[in-house]
Formats: structure tokens, sequence, C-alpha cells
């Protein structure tokens, strides 16, 4: 009754398809698993790219006791057991255990959904050794980990399989495709090799026969997850900030709506919104980026169901107040600058001069604070980049 997927999961490390930045000769995942570095670590990539895989074949590497975890429906108390030695049913919730081992290795998939209170709880355990944390995540460690963790752990960033890793992996799956079929399977499941494997699986018991037809016939009739990189994914969220920025409250709210409901991260749904803020309204109404920042906080203090309340609040303000992208503008048109001219000299009068060399050379030299002098270099004076009367402050 396993999933297709589960079945072909590589158990070797040469078996396994893609990631040759990490996994290459010499490179540095594969140098850990060959050398049994023992260190805690985290996996940070989009779905079905080989993360639960090269967990389980390192802790298998350091001949360790392994345990998974979904951070979306474990506790503390969950981890706790793993970590008692006198606890008789610690070993009930191994996936696999090599003889006696000492060591204990922790796959924490969906990292980023725990709170700051259980990543707190790991931390001495990771800090003293006594536990081996892999961490799995699609979202950005640098947002969702917390620093005294992350600092813990090393970072290993995974890519989504291009299309020829994914042609490897659709070829070992033992079902004929012609090249049309395969070619729309690999657009489809866009570098993810589990959802890829999931429609032939899906197909073959409905339809015996893999072609583009039954390939999307099963797409039609099964409940696909919303998946962070799909289409959907993609459109809904464009309407979203598309509403707010033609000032439609209405709108906004039901693809706001949408997401929610699908499964959407909050937190994802209010980075836009804070990223709204600045580019879309900027100046023309700058409270709007302290209210967005203020949703994102809430959202991540609450989660959901009720911060869905607070994502709808900040929605219906940004989506009335006044647009301006003044700011906005004036920073690309700057960045063109710097791409163009490179690193211009600094004017010597707002140099720093913290050494007496320094102050000797002219650095900091008649100085200003609330001066009307062109700051810019040389090179750029008498530039504007932020148009006169645009916007507010």
């Amino acid at each position: 009754m396993r999933p297709f997927a589960s079945k072909m999961r590589p158990e070797k490390l040469d078996d396994v398809v893609g990631q040759k930045h990490l996994i290459g000769p010499d490179k540095p995942l594969r140098r850990a698993i060959e050398q049994k570095h023992v260190f805690s670590f985290i996996l940070w990539g989009p779905p079905g790219v080989g993360k639960t895989t090269l967990a389980r074949i390192y802790a298998k590497s350091i001949n360790a006791d392994y345990y998974e975890f979904s951070a979306v429906s474990t506790g503390k108390d969950e981890i706790r057991k793993v970590l008692d030695k006198n606890n008789p049913q610690r070993h009930q919730t191994d996936i696999f255990s090599v003889g006696k081992s000492q060591q204990k290795v922790i796959f924490l998939d969906e990292i980023h959904r725990f709170n700051k209170a259980q990543q707190d709880f790991l931390l001495p355990y990771v800090e003293s050794g006594e536990l081996v944390l892999i961490g799995a995540t699609t979202e950005n460690p640098s947002f969702e980990v917390i620093p005294a963790l992350l600092s813990r752990c090393r970072v290993f960033v995974l890519k989504e399989l291009p299309a020829d890793d994914m042609r490897e992996i659709i070829a070992r799956s033992g079902h004929a495709l012609d090249d049309e079929a395969q070619a729309w399977l690999i657009q489809m499941a866009n570098g993810d090799a589990r959802q890829a494997l999931s429609m032939i699986e899906n197909t073959v018991k409905l339809y015996t026969q893999v072609t583009v037809d039954t390939l999307k016939n099963t797409l039609q009739n099964s409940h696909l997850r919303y998946d962070k990189k799909s289409e959907e994914h993609y459109n809904t969220i464009s309407a979203f900030i598309k509403s707010m920025r033609a000032s439609q409250p209405d709108a906004a709210l039901y693809y706001l709506a949408r997401m929610v409901e699908s499964g959407e991260d909050p937190k994802f749904i209010a980075r836009r919104m804070v990223i709204f803020a600045s580019e879309d309204i900027g100046l023309a109404h700058s409270n709007a980026l302290v209210v967005a920042n203020n949703v994102f906080r809430a959202v991540e203090i609450i989660g959901y169901p009720e911060c869905a309340i607070n994502l709808a609040h900040g929605v219906c303000y940004l989506a009335k107040a006044p647009k301006g992208r003044a700011s906005y503008e004036a920073y690309k048109r700057v960045c063109e600058d710097v791409k163009r001219t490179g690193n211009l000299p600094i004017p010597m009068n707002i140099r720093n001069a913290p050494t007496k060399l320094m102050k000797e050379l002219g650095y900091g030299e008649g100085y200003e604070k609330y001066t009307e002098e062109d700051l810019l270099p040389d090179a750029l004076k008498g530039k504007k980049y932020l148009r006169s009367g645009s916007d507010k402050v």
C-alpha cells in the first residue's frame, strides 16, 4: 500500500538523481556522508527534490537510530520520548534502527511549522550532541528558524529538478511514456519528482496506459494539493496583488480566501503584503508599511485559523490606501546607475574616519550634518532619482 514514489526512494547515495552541487564528487554533503561526519543540518528546497531521501541515507551512514516527524503534527512530547533512554516505547517510532546505536537522528519535516518555544526546546539537545537534527523546509530558514538553532545547523540548499533529471526519474518508473506525455508531465510537475511519480501511479490505476490524454484526465479527477510550485499558486497570488493594486478590496478578499482555504502559509501571504505596502503604496501613504508589518507580526503570533482575520483586515486597508510607486521607481533608477557606473568614489567629506591616518588623509573633513550640498559621487551629481512632487513624505 506504500505510494509509488516511496517505493522508488533510493537507498544509496549513488542512486540519487539530482542535487549534484551537494552530492556530486567531492561535494559537501557527499563528503559528510562518506566520512560519517556527525552534525545537525537543514535541507532547504522545493517539494519532491530529495530532502527525505538524503536525510535517511545520511542517518544510515552514521549508524543512527532514525526518527521521522512532521512539524505539523508533532509536539515536544514526541521528541521527549525519543530522547528518554528509559522509555520502552522509544524504538517503536523508529523508521529504522541500526543495531544498538547511541546516536539518534530526528528528521523534522516542515521545521518552519515549529514555533519558537518548540524550537527552543530542541536547542540544548542539538547543542550537546545528544540529538542530531535534520530539518527540512520549503521556506527560507533565515526567516523560519530561530537564530540560536540556525547557528548550530549547516544549511544545504536543494534545487528543483531540471528536465534531464526528471526524465531519468520517469524512466526508472518502469512505465513507458512517449515524448509528448513525458514533456507534458515534466512541465506539470515543475521539478517535483514525487508529484510526477504520483501522477504516473494514479494514471496507471485509472487508465493502464500513460499518455497526454490519460494524464490530463487523471489530473482533472485528482484532488491535488495546492502546491507552492504550481500554476494555480502563482495565478492566485498574482490576482491577489493586482486586486489590491486596483484598489478593489472585494476581489482581494476573495483571492485571500482562496489561498487561506487551500492551506497557503499565512506568512507567505503577509510577506507579500509587506512588499506591496512599499512597492505600490510607498510615500503616498507611509503608514501602510506599519500596518502590513503589524499584520505579519500578528500572523506569527496567532497562526491559523484566527490570523485569517488579521490578514483580511490588512488586505482591506492596503486595497483602500492611496497608491504611489515613486520610491520604488526611484530605487530602480538608482540600481541602473549603480550597475552602469560601478563603485564610484564616495565624496571625502562623508567617508568614515575611525583612525588617525584616515583623518590625515581627509576622510570626513568638512562634513556638515544638515548640508544642502549634493552628496552623490562626482559622476552622478545633479541626478534626481526621486521625482519632485511625486507621492508624499
